[in-house]
């Protein structure tokens, strides 16, 4: 046995520190050694854990500022999007003058003097040079800083700069897109064509539109707010997708009439109310040409980011209804689950409504560069431009989605269920710069395939009037929606399609003005039948019981609007000023709104039918307020292509 280890000897340890020249006084010196002792007092572990926190919060506040920076102008001049390589800004209108001009009168433009009917060529558009000179560069930065001074006086929405004098308005750049974007060839670029800094006062006819518009607006504000529609005389609303579908439909149109104040309460309510998550069904067609139409147009003339955020949201939702063997898409689709389907009582889609989509589509492609859009409604019109089935470029009305095949066939119409597929045969061709020549050939076919088998004059006045065809049989009945046409074969003509075109224009906007003034309230009814032989006091019109209501639709003076526009001819200005006066007297309801009437032959009971649909706001009393405008160049129709429910898209720009 070994003895026991004997203890390890104790040992005293002195911590000495010495100062050279150093007063024990709290200097700073001393508390920079005595921090860094109990720095290295602390363990491994906790001088990394300490590091680690240090290391995460700076690279959180780096995340933070790149974040904060990215959506400000960059250096050189150009938003920071443009230096990325996506879309430049898009064509803006002057926004409503300030608050202290009469809030009653519209935006300030010039007056012009009408012009007479010319071919013009390709619009001229301004836009931004890629590399611009040191004054331009001055200049532009001049414009900036006013802009900015403005909008803080003013109530644009945050981030957003803008003039409210019309000078400039400079949108935010929109942030990075959620979705995937598109390695595809160059689009065109966005272009902003040149307005003038100040618009004039309103005229007469201009102000009596705003006041229709204000009157119809306090109506849906006080009744209906955030729904859909109006129901004027029993003072409450109905539904139909539930997605505020009136005021989104109307965002452009108080922005031209120069409706400063409801234009920011509606903006207000789409920022904040209006979602697209919800268990709903929509029409593809009428919520694309109504609520995708309307965010995109807003866009363009307010430049604000929130309304393309919300159509882009809002066009991802609508692309299940493409999800079908042909191609051809589904009716309806529910924007919160995702499922798409028929309408319950076939399997058919409209003609009209999968061929009157692709406006929308191709243009949020070019803005967002997501190419799925613009390839899907293009499909569609590919595939219909290849089937067989038509009479001289006349369509049916149903195609079937699973086999993509027309069919009811043998049934031709401009009216109901076929109108804006030839209407949008035309405005695609604009859209594009005129390159796609299938379309403006198919356009040019059906104009010639309605000559040859729909055309007729009735009796005793010689109206020319189109007609339908059903299997080989004329019938004279002609919808009200047909009285598009005379504004879309002008607009051809102007795009120098063949001058007969503007000549039967001419004739057909005669025509329609008649349905309206043969009436005993002023107002067309929603199908007129036309005399086809001379009888004793008979008018050229006739109406039928079910058909004599008026649902305060625009096509009468879309027309009048481009017959006006292109011709400078003053008459065109009077038919409409007259239509309104009618819409005046017999559809207005004195607590606020206005009411479609069911029988447009009695003016002592018109028999309102307690409903304001929202292309009242949105296309009527739009087309009439730039049909009395004095400028033409206001929403040029060489700068502008308006989709099927009066929302202005820009033409596209060269490349």
């Amino acid at each position: 046995m070994y003895p026991p280890a004997p203890p390890a000897p104790r040992r005293d340890f002195i911590s000495v520190t010495l100062s050279l020249d150093q007063r024990d006084d709290g200097s700073k010196t001393r508390r920079r050694r005595s921090c860094w002792r109990a720095w290295k007092q602390l363990s491994r572990l906790q001088r990394n854990a300490i590091l680690s926190a240090l290391a995460f919060l700076l690279s959180c506040g780096l995340l933070s500022y790149l974040s904060a920076a990215d959506p400000w102008t960059a250096p050189n001049g150009r938003p920071a999007e443009e230096q990325k390589g996506r879309p430049a800004h898009p064509p803006v209108l002057p926004a409503p003058r300030k608050a202290d001009a009469d809030p009653g009168q519209g935006p300030r433009l010039p007056p012009q003097k009408p012009q007479r009917h010319v071919r013009r060529g390709p619009p001229n558009l301004q836009i931004r040079a890629p590399h611009r000179d040191a004054e331009d560069r001055r200049q532009e930065d001049g414009r900036r800083d006013e802009a900015a001074d403005e909008a803080r006086q003013g109530e644009g929405p945050p981030g957003t700069v803008v003039s409210w004098r019309g000078a400039v308005i400079e949108p935010e750049p929109r942030p990075q897109a959620p979705s995937r974007k598109a390695e595809a060839p160059a689009r065109p670029s966005l272009q902003a064509p040149r307005i003038q800094n100040q618009r004039a006062s309103p005229n007469e006819r201009q102000q009596a539109v705003i006041d229709a518009f204000r009157h119809a607006w306090a109506g849906y504000r006080a009744f209906a707010w955030g729904h859909d529609e109006l129901k004027p005389v029993s003072k409450s609303f109905s539904e139909w997708f539930g997605l505020g579908l009136t005021l989104v439909d109307s965002l452009d149109t108080m922005w031209i009439l120069g409706l400063k104040k409801e234009f920011g309460e509606a903006r207000r309510w789409v920022s904040e109310k209006l979602q697209f998550q919800k268990d709903v069904d929509v029409n593809l067609f009428e919520s694309t040409i109504r609520i995708l139409g309307g965010l995109l147009s807003a866009y363009h003339l307010t430049g604000d980011a929130l309304f393309l955020q919300k159509a882009e949201d809002f066009g991802n939702r609508l692309m299940p209804a493409f999800r079908t063997p042909s191609k051809i898409p589904y009716s309806d689709v529910n924007i919160g689950t995702g499922v798409a389907h028929p309408p319950w009582w076939t399997s058919d889609s409209t003609v009209a409504e999968v061929t009157s989509i692709q406006l929308e589509f191709r243009e949020l492609s070019r803005l967002t560069g997501v190419k799925k859009f613009q390839e899907a409604a293009e499909e569609v019109t590919r595939h219909v431009h290849s089937l067989s089935g038509k009479k001289d470029g006349l369509v049916p009305m149903f195609i079937n989605t699973h086999s993509g095949l027309f069919t009811h066939g043998g049934v031709f119409t401009l009216g109901a269920r076929a109108d804006s597929y030839y209407e949008y045969l035309l405005k695609q061709w604009i859209q594009g710069r005129r390159q796609d020549a299938r379309l403006r050939d198919d356009y040019l076919e059906a104009v010639e395939g309605i000559r040859r088998h729909l055309l007729r004059r009735s009796e005793p006045s010689k109206l020319t009037f189109v007609g339908e065809l059903a299997h080989g049989r004329f019938s004279a009945k002609m919808d009200h929606l047909v009285c598009f046409l005379p504004g879309t074969l002008a607009l051809g003509a102007h795009y120098g399609l063949p001058a007969d075109h503007m000549d039967l224009a001419r004739e057909l906007m005669e025509t329609c003005y008649q349905m309206n003034r043969q009436m005993a309230t002023g107002l067309s009814p929603e199908i007129a039948h036309f005399n086809l032989h001379a009888q004793k006091d008979q008018k050229d019109v006739q109406v039928k019981p079910a058909d004599r209501h008026n649902l305060l639709r625009p096509e009468t003076v879309e027309s009048l609007f481009y017959l006006y526009r292109l011709t400078g001819d003053r008459t065109y200005q009077d038919w409409g000023w007259e239509i309104l006066q009618s819409f005046n007297a017999y559809t207005r309801v004195p607590s606020g709104g206005y009411s479609s009437i069911s029988n447009v032959q009695d003016p002592h009971n018109p028999q309102p039918r307690d409903k304001m649909e929202s292309f009242f706001l949105g296309e009527t009393l739009k087309y009439l307020f730039l049909l009395f405008s004095d400028d033409m160049e206001l929403l040029s129709l060489d700068s502008y292509v308006f989709n099927t429910e009066a929302h202005p898209l820009p033409i596209w720009a060269p490349v």
